[in-house]
Parts: structure tokens; C-alpha cells; sequence
């Protein structure tokens, strides 16, 4: 029987449907490494974060296997009705760059129950920029025993919004990345994520991306990566 915390509820399966035609249709979504997610038990998905659809389209890529349980900047509680939503669908307040250890003790909760939590240790949308990783996902995948931790690469999202040209929107799940014995929760995050942006450079989200612009931001990328 599925656990309560793995289960999808109502709303969040309400937001999927609703986002699924933008997403799997208009942005044709083609989704690889499904099999890496474990349909139970403590999941640690760490992915990259280049606009702000992704926390959408991680959930609509993995709602046939996994309840996705996000870590989410709780500026967006602000407005009530966004609020309503996403408490409705599970989601947890997170206080960016103060080290919340309330969404921190939530999160590891979630893991113990066996649930499903995503992350995206940048902290926020790259705009382009090769951003700093932060440990905290590091820090819950190591705080309950027996966590699976995998990348997620996500690419094509930031043409969304480039109507009438359609997106290519792809999620990769890479395979599971073990625990090295004595590695700490930053090295872990970084290994993992590097692991990610070695095939999904930073972009710049939106219409006016230049393309000069942008091919400095990937030189400076690979150049930082190397």
C-alpha cells in the first residue's frame, strides 16, 4: 500500500492536468532515465533551474511514478490563493539564503515517510549565469539513511514562452549517485549538479536572448567547469 506521503494529492494532480497540455503537448516533452526514479521509498532529485516552468515540468515528467515534493521560495505564499495551492499540493516554504531549518526539518520529514523531494541547489533561476551550489540538498540526502539521490537535466524549458515557435522540452532522469564514504553535503550537491550541467549549460529564459550574449555566458560556464 502507498504511503500517505508518497501519495499524489487532489490539487497537485489538478495543477499537473492543468499544466500537462502546455507542457507534454505545446513543449513536447520527451522524458528519458524514468526508470532511475524510484517509485518509493526517500528520493532526492536535484536539477538544474533555468526557468521558472521547471518546478512544473519535473512534476508533470514524473507524476506517473512519484509524488514530487518541492522545496519553494515562500515569497510565492504571499498571495493567498497561490498559497492555498501550493500548500494544497504538498509543497514546502523555504526561506532563500537563511538556512531554514524549519523547511530543512519539514524536507527530512517528507524523506522519512519515504516522499519524494525535489530541489534546485542554485536557489534560484540561472538567467544565464553559472550560479553557486548550495548544500542543502546535500544535507537532507545524507540525513536519512537509505535516500536515492539523482540528477535531473532539464533543457528546451525557457523557450516556452517563445510563442508561436513551439519548444522541445526534454527531462532526463541520470542515473543514482551514491554517498562517498566521509563526503560532505556540499561535495555531494556539486558532484551531483555538475553531473547535471554537463550537458544543459546555463540559459538565458525569455525572448530577448542574445546570441552573442549567450555564447559568452556557455564559454565562461565551461571555462569555470573546467
Amino acid at each position: 500500500m502507498t504511503t500517505p506521503s508518497t501519495t499524489p494529492p487532489p490539487v497537485y494532480r489538478l495543477v499537473m492536468a492543468v499544466g500537462t497540455p502546455a507542457v507534454r503537448w505545446w513543449g513536447r516533452l520527451q522524458v528519458t532515465g524514468l526508470e532511475h526514479l524510484p517509485a518509493e521509498g526517500p528520493t532526492v532529485l536535484m536539477a538544474n533551474h533555468d526557468s521558472a516552468w521547471d518546478p512544473v515540468i519535473l512534476g508533470i515528467a514524473a507524476v506517473r511514478r512519484r509524488h514530487l515534493r518541492a522545496l519553494a521560495k515562500d515569497s510565492l505564499w504571499k498571495n493567498a490563493v497561490v498559497g492555498k495551492v501550493l500548500d494544497g499540493m504538498g509543497q514546502i516554504p523555504i526561506a532563500r539564503g537563511r538556512g531554514d531549518k524549519n523547511a530543512l526539518a519539514a524536507a527530512v520529514d517528507v524523506l522519512a515517510g519515504g516522499g519524494c523531494i525535489g530541489i534546485f541547489p542554485e536557489g534560484t533561476v540561472s538567467r544565464g549565469r553559472a550560479m553557486r551550489y548550495l548544500s542543502g540538498a546535500g544535507r537532507l540526502a545524507l540525513s536519512v539513511p537509505g535516500t536515492t539521490v539523482l540528477g535531473v537535466r532539464v533543457t528546451g524549458q525557457t523557450d516556452v514562452v517563445r510563442f508561436p515557435r513551439r519548444p522541445r522540452i526534454r527531462v532526463e532522469f541520470l542515473p543514482p549517485v551514491p554517498a562517498r564514504e566521509g563526503e560532505s553535503a556540499v561535495a555531494l550537491t556539486r558532484r551531483v549538479m555538475e553531473q547535471v550541467r554537463s550537458a544543459a549549460p546555463p540559459v538565458i529564459p525569455g525572448r530577448a536572448k542574445a546570441a552573442a550574449g549567450y555564447r559568452k555566458l556557455v564559454e565562461e560556464h565551461d571555462a569555470a567547469a573546467g
